[in-house]
């Protein structure tokens, strides 16, 4: 018998000294509460069996890494708020592996120092708001893969390393991520608009003394229209500073306000050419779900199906159109299930009536404009210097001019000689000698004679227009009929 109670005690969750209800807490089952016993440190030794240890509202300004020194393999819960806390080592969670909820809010903890976090890789949750944090190193969650919420607000954060949202590897299962009442100015406003509707729904950043500008106008007011809860929720207390104006002003009131003067963008636009292939994102509120699309023919597309076999619908709910044709420009309207309502989302799709980079397209307008160019000082080139002289100058006294036409519409439009009112036309100017004679194409050989003057009084002369005179623009022989 006393054998028998021996093994009991030891059994049983208090029995031991290692399982034992430290002094001036509460146990109940697996569950150990220390809150207001203005404890300066961890009270030890802890009961292997802990789940849930509450140490708020105590004394506890320092985590060093032995305040646990043997594993707590089921704790899973772990309260640290209210203690004015100013440090934790980066080995103080060594022996809490499978830890899924770290409260160490209202504290005074400055800095989250490098892979301050990365022995939590099953952590869901993380509570630091309303401490002094200024300082965010980008690894001090690093392989925080299952982390949910991380609420950081009502601290003196200037700038947080976004990054860890914008990769998709840092933190995959991040749903909300509070970065209220800091210190922030600027946010990348277009790598926050590229983030799943599902997280920007849960990304707080009112309070913060951001610059005004339109890209965070534009951002927030495609979550007021969408009806994201972190913009619905805080419409009043989403402000920005504008240069030279003294108190924040609200930030959807800038539509159309002076200096910035934004205007709302529309909700998902996408351009494209006939023959492409694309894919319409259903960025929905709510991860997961039932989805189907309804093209502007109003087809329903459930699968790989779709009017001409080009629509296939994705394993993450998005529609891939391929071989895009004129006819599949129009508004797409993705229908979404979710757990608590039901969303519709709206994707307009421009198709270009022109192939982009393709295998036979025609030439571009700057090539075939200089093409054109080229061709047209060729053909000038050709006409100063390859057609022949139709004028006077080549005529022997002995040839008989025909009577001039002035009514004639079959002038040459190359001829650079105006037709008088006249019944003779004006004779060609001497050329002058370049060192020789006369030679073809109105030019002069070397060593020739010069020119002869030009005839005085001699009438029925052939003006250049004269529609009995046909000459072949390349030809060196003039025609005469």
């Amino acid at each position: 018998l006393p054998l028998l109670s021996l093994l009991l005690s030891l059994l049983s969750p208090g029995g031991s000294a290692g399982s034992s209800c430290p002094p001036r807490c509460v146990c109940a089952s697996n569950l150990l509460s220390c809150s207001q016993a203005n404890l300066s440190s961890v009270p030890l030794p802890l009961p292997r069996f802990t789940a849930v240890l509450d140490l708020s509202h105590n004394n506890v300004s320092r985590l060093r890494g032995d305040w646990a020194p043997v594993r707590l393999p089921h704790l899973h819960a772990l309260l640290l708020s209210h203690n004015g806390l100013l440090f934790v080592s980066t080995e103080a969670f060594a022996h809490v592996p499978h830890l899924r909820h770290l409260d160490l809010s209202n504290n005074r903890l400055r800095t989250l120092d490098e892979n301050l976090f990365s022995d939590l890789g099953e952590l869901e949750v993380l509570l630091l708001y309303n401490n002094e944090i200024s300082t965010v190193d980008r690894t001090a969650f690093e392989n925080l893969g299952q982390l949910r919420k991380l609420y950081l607000g009502r601290n003196r954060i200037a700038r947080f390393p976004l990054e860890l949202l914008r990769e998709g590897t840092r933190l995959p299962q991040l749903a909300l991520l509070d970065l209220s009442a800091n210190r922030l100015r600027s946010v990348p406003a277009g790598e926050l608009q590229a983030l799943p509707a599902w997280l920007r729904d849960r990304l707080y950043l009112h309070d913060n003394p951001l610059a005004c500008d339109c890209p965070l106008f534009q951002l927030l007011a495609r979550g007021r229209r969408r009806r994201l809860s972190a913009v619905l929720d805080f419409q009043k207390d989403l402000r920005c500073v504008l240069p030279g104006v003294p108190t924040p002003v609200g930030i959807l009131a800038l539509a159309g306000r002076q200096p910035l003067n934004c205007s709302e963008a529309r909700e998902a636009v996408l351009e494209a050419h006939l023959g492409d292939s694309v894919t319409l994102g259903c960025d929905s509120r709510w991860q997961g779900g039932s989805r189907h699309w309804v093209t502007p023919a109003g087809d329903r597309v459930v699968g790989d199906s779709g009017g001409n076999g080009s629509a296939a619908l994705l394993a993450n709910g998005s529609l891939e159109l391929r071989a895009l044709r004129a006819e599949d420009a129009g508004t797409y309207a993705c229908w979404v299930a979710g757990p608590a309502a039901n969303e519709t989302l709206y994707v307009e799709l421009l198709v270009h009536n022109f192939t982009l980079h393709g295998p036979h397209d025609t030439l571009n307008t700057a090539y075939t404009t200089l093409v054109g160019c080229i061709l047209s000082v060729v053909l000038v080139l050709i006409y100063l210097y390859l057609t022949p002289c139709r004028c006077c100058c080549g005529r022997t006294a002995a040839e008989k001019a025909p009577a001039p036409r002035d009514d004639s519409i079959n002038s040459s439009v190359l001829s650079t000689t105006p037709n008088h009112a006249g019944g003779h036309a004006e004779p060609c100017p001497p050329l002058p000698a370049v060192g020789g004679g006369a030679g073809q194409n109105g030019r002069f050989k070397a060593g020739g004679a010069p020119p002869l003057p030009p005839q005085q009084g001699l009438k029925g002369h052939r003006k250049v227009s004269d529609p009995d005179s046909v000459s072949s623009v390349f030809s060196d022989t003039p025609i005469v009929v």
